[in-house]
């Protein structure tokens, strides 16, 4: 009995994996198939300031959570937030580092996303304080080493160096209320030159879900900070009486 279960064990076990790769393999197939086909914002998530950067671009992801919090408090946790102290996101990162044979990523002596970020070569391409924050890079992400070079603002859009990926990136806090904000992120990215493209969208199409899950998680890091700070706030003021 024992060993028969061993075997109806192994066999799901088996079932599961070989579903999950076929999944995979619809994924990736629908996503090479849609690249290019990125989809304007509409309403709420149009950003003028992006605009300017990159009017027209090949991928999309946007992303928000509501927020028990003042814009303020959301904004300051999304610049601050730590994507290191998600396991899942670390997960995602090794696996990326080892499908592409990449050095191993090492713990940065500086905190917060857009600290890191900077350091790792990005840009500030536009700012709004306690609004929103706007970066940009140019970069060749198939690479295991990837390396992320910032381009001044003004020179930005008209940028178009063959064999390159240009990508921009927001971090927005919107106010609802006195104590509810929404906290948002759109990345944007477009390639300069047909190599490139082919190149990337190889790329995009198999890395996607991890970058799409990062995003989501991200949110998620940023909506508990903000709305611990929040109660912290209410709690001092409540103990002052």
């Amino acid at each position: 009995m024992t060993a028969r279960r061993a075997r109806r064990a192994a066999y799901g076990m088996a079932s599961l994996l070989g579903l999950g790769a076929a999944s995979f393999g619809v994924y990736v197939a629908v996503s090479w198939l849609r690249y290019g086909r990125a989809a304007p914002a509409v309403t709420e998530d149009a950003d003028a300031t992006l605009d300017r950067f990159m009017p027209e671009y090949e991928i999309v992801e946007r992303h928000h959570v509501n927020v028990s919090a003042p814009a303020h408090h959301t904004f300051g946790a999304l610049l601050n937030m730590d994507l290191e102290d998600s396991q899942v996101i670390r997960a995602i990162f090794r696996g990326r580092e080892l499908l592409l044979g990449a050095d191993a990523g090492k713990r940065r002596p500086v905190r917060g996303l857009v600290a890191v970020t900077k350091e790792l070569g990005w840009g500030v391409l536009a700012e709004e304080p306690g609004h929103e924050i706007v970066m940009g890079a140019v970069t060749q992400p198939w690479k295991g080493n990837v390396v992320f070079r910032s381009v001044p603002p003004d020179e930005f859009a008209a940028f178009n160096e063959p064999d390159y990926v240009k990508i921009v990136w927001t971090l927005r806090a919107d106010a609802v209320s006195d104590t509810a904000s929404i906290a948002r992120t759109e990345t944007r990215a477009i390639a300069t030159d047909s190599d490139s493209r082919r190149k990337f969208r190889w790329y995009w199409a198999r890395f996607s879900p991890g970058i799409v899950l990062i995003r989501e998680l991200s949110m998620r890091l940023a909506k508990k900070e903000a709305e611990r700070r929040a109660q912290v706030v209410l709690d001092v003021a409540a103990r002052r009486g």
